[in-house]
């Protein structure tokens, strides 16, 4: 039996995924979490073989929990299944340890064997966001911006990211205006929109 554990944050889209795995004779969801944050331990109670991970969930989104996994359970294969195929997500979903990236909206047998090739020791990537991702590259953005940028996706002032942050107020400036300037942007919100689309944060 192929042991899944299963992260998403719709419970719905969690039960759905959960039925289509469990009609399968060779796999057994073996657990099932709402946010990122429930990931490692549920994984360490439940043993699977691999973890289905949403990419936005509360708390702890699923890259992160990907790479907690792999510290902390390396041999559980991951997989992130989302709604938002972006090349960005992608990248950073194979950085973080991930085996496989697919999109909810493929038909669920493609799921299945998602599922069965990753435990088999292959990786699985969706070919069209595959092929996306060549032609978009890799994120311009240094991890500092990034944190930035997503400090100020609530329209923080430039104070209150560098209290967040602890950094200087010229340091947070510096970092949002090289990052407007690598997105195209013309504006810090512009740049949070541009970069969030394209799966950079």
């Amino acid at each position: 039996m192929i042991r899944v554990l299963l992260a998403d944050d719709q419970a719905m889209v969690r039960g759905a995924l959960a039925t289509v795995l469990g009609l399968e004779a060779d796999i057994e969801v073996v657990a099932q979490v709402g946010t990122g944050d429930e990931v490692v331990a549920a994984a360490k109670e439940s043993a699977p073989d691999v973890a289905l991970l949403d990419v936005q969930m509360p708390g702890m989104d699923g890259l992160t929990a990907a790479a907690g996994l792999k510290t902390a359970l390396p041999a559980c294969r991951v997989i992130i299944c989302t709604t938002f195929g972006r090349p960005g997500y992608l990248a950073r979903a194979m950085a973080a340890g991930a085996a496989g990236f697919v999109v909810k909206d493929a038909p669920p047998e493609q799921l299945v064997e998602a599922v069965r090739r990753v435990h088999s020791g292959l990786r699985v990537v969706d070919p069209a966001l595959a092929a996306e991702s060549l032609a978009t590259g890799a994120s311009p953005l240094t991890a500092r911006e990034r944190d930035v940028l997503s400090a100020a996706k609530d329209g923080s002032t430039v104070a209150d990211i560098a209290r967040s942050l602890f950094l200087s107020d010229g340091t947070v400036r510096n970092h949002l205006s090289s990052a407007i300037g690598k997105t195209g942007a013309r504006t810090r919100a512009e740049a949070v929109r541009l970069s969030e689309e394209r799966g950079w944060l």
